[in-house]
């Protein structure tokens, strides 16, 4: 029986699977498809809840928040750039990553530390939805939400006394949310000087690793060791407020010179001055100013007929580079008619002075500066002048000491109460950048007119424009703070040719001073009093000596 039963099987499976195909072409041939019936598509509002939160995640974030733009041409010029930024950004990883293997090598019998393979993939990452951020700085403030999975090719090779050991990493996914930030902005290609990155929200990593052919990621407990860890410690360096700063541009070729100090300067005597008059006297004045300014320059009162003359006459000169800076000094004759004669000139560079104290300087009066020419031997007489530079408080750090007359202080805080508010000089610097939607009724030619304690400042006129980019400064000089002060400021239009209509007011605005002082510095946009839709955007500082 059982060689009659294993005749048997073998004789069926034999017969049965040549049946078996025969039966089945006839049947696939021979009967009739069945109608495919099309897939039902409805919109999203008609899903019930459940189906809802099941596809949510996948749509993309410029669908759910319309504040974020989506960007397809950016993931398209990624994908076609992809091959080509690789091997870049792999040739920046192998260079950076030299040095620091470099440091290993010899110590624990490591003999070599090195790229068997470096691939970031053939996945560039996709920018789902990006968004810009408005400031009142000077900087392009943008957040991205950036999804990567990519399959990486990178194997690290570590030679370990005669052993071998290779590390790869595989299946890398990263889900993030940068925020970054290009500052501050300047008249210099590329027009950043800093890129400054920080994440909004903790990021997602997931990777695969295995040790000479070892997956060790399927260790129990050892795979949410290391995605938790790397979290951690990509959120202690990253996670806002913690930022990346990238510097872009050399800072000493887009530095904003900002003020720094006071120089003061006392203009006491000359002596023996150039007879430029008929009668053979002088009526001489000096007027001084520092290199690198665009204000106009200081004048004394003029000494009518005299050589010798005595002023005793004190201006103040903000300083904003001490070391490169000089004052200039040029004395000249007064004429009631036609241009004033030159008596003279000097230069006196602030690197001689030292901060809080007082130098006389007894000056020998030049033609002019040029040192290629010849020097005249003709004597021109004597300047004496008396020059103190003094830095500001918050920048008295950087020159040293300070003197008990001028010095105060720090604070731990940076505000300050009413009662805190320290007498003294200071520097009132008002900076007027732009107007937006000032409109006039006959013409638009706006400018600003500034007004503060009876004195008037006005910007440029810009012609024929509801959005005026002026970003010009004004300085006062004050003896104390002012703390229960306020600034008028008003937006003005004037027609160009003659009219009785010629000038017309499309808006002002006043601001209190108190929060300046106690502040040190305000930036805002106040909205245009008078107007419909008027704002302009000032930025006030306050600097104490």
């Amino acid at each position: 029986m059982g060689l009659v039963g294993s005749f048997l099987g073998i004789l069926g499976f034999a017969v049965g699977i040549p049946v078996g195909l025969l039966v089945g072409f006839f049947l696939f041939v021979y009967s009739e498809t069945k109608h495919v019936k099309d897939p039902v598509i409805r919109p999203i509002s008609e899903l019930g809840p459940n189906a809802l939160q099941e596809i949510l995640p996948e749509i993309p974030l410029w669908v759910k928040t319309p504040d974020y733009e989506r960007v397809d041409w950016l993931n398209k010029f990624l994908l076609d750039m992809w091959p080509f930024l690789d091997k870049a950004i792999c040739g920046i990883i192998r260079n950076t990553a030299r040095p620091i293997f470099a440091e290993y090598i010899g110590k624990y019998q490591i003999r070599a530390i090195e790229f068997e393979k470096l691939s970031l993939g053939t996945f560039p990452p996709t920018v789902c939805g990006i968004k810009v951020l408005e400031t009142n700085e000077k900087e392009l403030v943008m957040e991205q939400v950036i999804k990567w999975a990519s399959n990486p090719d990178i194997v690290l090779a570590l030679h370990v006394s005669s052993f071998k050991i290779t590390v790869q990493l595989l299946d890398l996914q990263i889900f993030g949310t940068p925020r970054i930030t290009l500052r501050p902005l300047v008249p210099t290609l590329p027009c950043f000087a800093n890129i400054v990155v920080s994440l909004m929200e903790k990021p997602h990593v997931d990777f695969g690793m295995s040790i000479s052919g070892g997956d060790i990621m399927s260790m129990p407990g050892l795979y949410r060791f290391v995605q938790e860890t790397i979290k951690k410690r990509i959120a202690h360096l990253y996670l806002w407020p913690q930022t990346l700063e990238i510097p872009i541009l050399d800072e000493s070729m887009v530095a904003i010179k900002k003020p720094v100090g006071i120089l003061h300067v006392n203009v006491v005597r000359a002596h023996k001055l150039l007879k430029m008059d008929f009668l053979g006297t002088s009526d001489p004045y000096v007027k001084l100013s520092l290199t690198g300014e665009k204000l106009p320059a200081k004048k004394t009162t003029v000494k009518r007929k005299n050589l010798n003359p005595e002023w005793n006459e004190k201006f103040k000169l903000v300083v904003k580079d001490p070391q490169s800076q000089v004052l200039q000094l040029q004395v000249y004759d007064w004429d009631k008619v036609g241009g004033h004669d030159k008596l003279g000139m000097q230069l006196v560079p602030l690197k001689l002075l030292k901060p809080y104290e007082n130098k006389e300087f007894t000056l020998d009066l030049l033609k002019d500066t040029n040192i290629s020419e010849t020097p005249s031997k003709k004597p021109r007489g004597k300047i004496v002048v008396d020059l103190t530079f003094v830095p500001f408080k918050e920048d008295s750090c950087k020159f040293g000491r300070t003197s008990e007359r001028y010095g105060r202080q720090e604070s731990v805080v940076d505000t300050v109460s009413d009662d805190e508010v320290q007498d003294g000089a200071g520097l009132l610097s008002v900076l007027i950048q732009e107007a937006e939607e000032v409109e006039g009724e006959r013409h638009n030619n706006p400018f600003a007119v500034l007004t503060f304690r009876g004195e008037k400042k006005r910007t440029k006129m810009m012609k024929k424009t509801r959005h005026p980019r002026w970003n010009e400064e004004f300085q006062f000089m004050l003896e104390e703070p002012p703390q229960h002060e306020k600034i008028h400021i008003e937006v003005m239009s004037k027609r160009k040719n003659f009219s009785f209509l010629s000038k017309e007011s499309l808006g002002h605005v006043e601001i209190n001073l108190s929060d300046v002082v106690h502040n040190g510095r305000i930036n805002d946009k106040y909205h245009l009093i008078n107007s419909r839709n008027g704002e302009i955007h000032i930025e006030i500082r306050w600097k104490v000596v």
